[in-house]
């Protein structure tokens, strides 16, 4: 049986980074996303994350129902990512309740608009609890970037992303975080299963040069 394709082997770039601050050219990629505010302890975040679950397994299992999409191939489903923000500028950890986000997960290439209309439709008539209608493909191109593994607790993030930041700040770069280009994470562990001190969490943030010069 042929391995399924893992986009985390494949990239590793993008989603295996060492625990150093890397500067990275992020291509476009295509991502289900719904977007919220608020804390992601509270109840709409888990609807969020049920409903990008839902749409992104019925697009992978569209090759036990007859509609297998044209170019399909046997894959992992990505890891859960989310972008994050807040109103004033700069994002702020620490008043949660303020935060806005959008959560997405990454779709294969042969994920067109009809496909993924498609797997909405179908997901709706299976669980119509969920609000299918927030669900949204979107092609994000995130370009320039600094990245580097947080392990541990997601309220010890700021130490990481001041250590990202100082690397920024040493090779001539400024940190382009905010309200157009924002704070970036990507979960490679399940909270539910796994404990604070052991959660793995990629942290991305935009970058640019303050003058032109080599590539890090």
């Amino acid at each position: 049986m042929a391995e399924k394709f893992d986009f985390k082997k494949e990239y590793k770039d993008l989603y295996m980074p060492k625990e150093t601050p890397r500067l990275l050219e992020v291509p476009s990629m295509n991502f289900v996303c719904v977007n919220g505010t608020g804390d992601p302890d509270g109840p709409d975040y888990e609807k969020a994350v049920g409903i990008l679950y839902g749409v992104s397994f019925t697009i992978k299992m569209s090759k036990m129902t007859g509609e297998m999409p044209e170019g399909y191939f046997d894959y992992v489903v990505p890891p859960l990512e989310g972008l994050w923000w807040y109103e004033d500028g700069e994002f702020d950890f620490y008043r949660r309740e303020n935060w806005l986000w959008t959560s997405m997960i990454r779709q294969p290439d042969f994920v067109s608009p009809e496909v993924f209309e498609r797997a909405v439709s179908a997901l709706k008539k299976k669980k119509p609890e969920l609000d299918t209608s927030r669900a949204k493909l979107m092609t994000f191109t995130e370009g320039l970037c600094v990245q580097m593994l947080h392990k541990g607790p997601y309220a010890t993030e700021p130490q990481t992303v001041a250590e990202m930041k100082r690397f920024l700040e040493q090779n001539g770069l400024s940190d382009e975080t905010g309200l157009v280009r924002k704070h970036h994470e990507i979960y490679l562990s399940d909270p539910r299963r796994t404990a604070p001190d052991k959660l793995r969490t990629v942290l991305r943030h935009p970058a640019k040069r303050n003058s032109p010069g080599k590539d890090l």
